[in-house]
């Protein structure tokens, strides 16, 4: 049953067709639920369609900046819940910068979690997420020019320097 689902799902988000939908899903899903990759999927539609490169980034990054205020709501409901503050050197290190570090919020492992925090910290709402969409797009814009614009014969001497 869940083997279906999920292969009825991949299916779904890599239908050409709907490449946009699967750019905003994907991107989405990878700043909330599950630790997935989405600038294969941007760099994927843009390769095959150049004209959509600023349609892919907005995409992206909007889906991406959903993801977070969602992990910023469930800080901000998870600080409601457990009332329970522990003043570690994360915490206090977010309070103190405040919402400028949602630009950080692209970065791997601790971008999501970043977000959270941010709402755990009851940090102000809409510059953190006005710093988490610069971010998220700043990373996007990046990925895709390096993937885009980098001839793929680096890619592939880097790859098999790393086998």
């Amino acid at each position: 049953m869940i083997e279906s689902a999920i292969a009825w799902l991949l299916q779904l988000i890599a239908a050409p067709e709907v490449g946009l939908t699967s750019v905003f899903l994907i991107s989405f899903i990878s700043a909330t639920l599950l630790p997935l990759g989405s600038e294969p999927a941007v760099f994927a539609v843009i390769k095959a369609n150049p004209a959509l490169f600023w349609a892919a980034i907005g995409v992206a990054t909007l889906g991406n900046t959903l993801g977070g205020m969602v992990d910023y709501w469930m800080g901000y409901r998870a600080k409601q819940a457990f009332a329970k503050e522990r003043d570690t050197r994360w915490f206090r290190w977010l309070a103190r910068y405040g919402a400028k570090t949602m630009l950080l919020a692209w970065l791997p492992l601790v971008g999501d979690p970043l977000c959270t925090l941010a709402g755990w910290l009851k940090l102000p709402f809409w510059p953190s997420v006005a710093y988490m969409a610069i971010g998220k797009c700043a990373r996007y814009l990046s990925m895709t020019a390096l993937l885009l614009y980098v001839p793929d014969g680096v890619w592939h001497r880097i790859g098999q320097m790393l086998a």
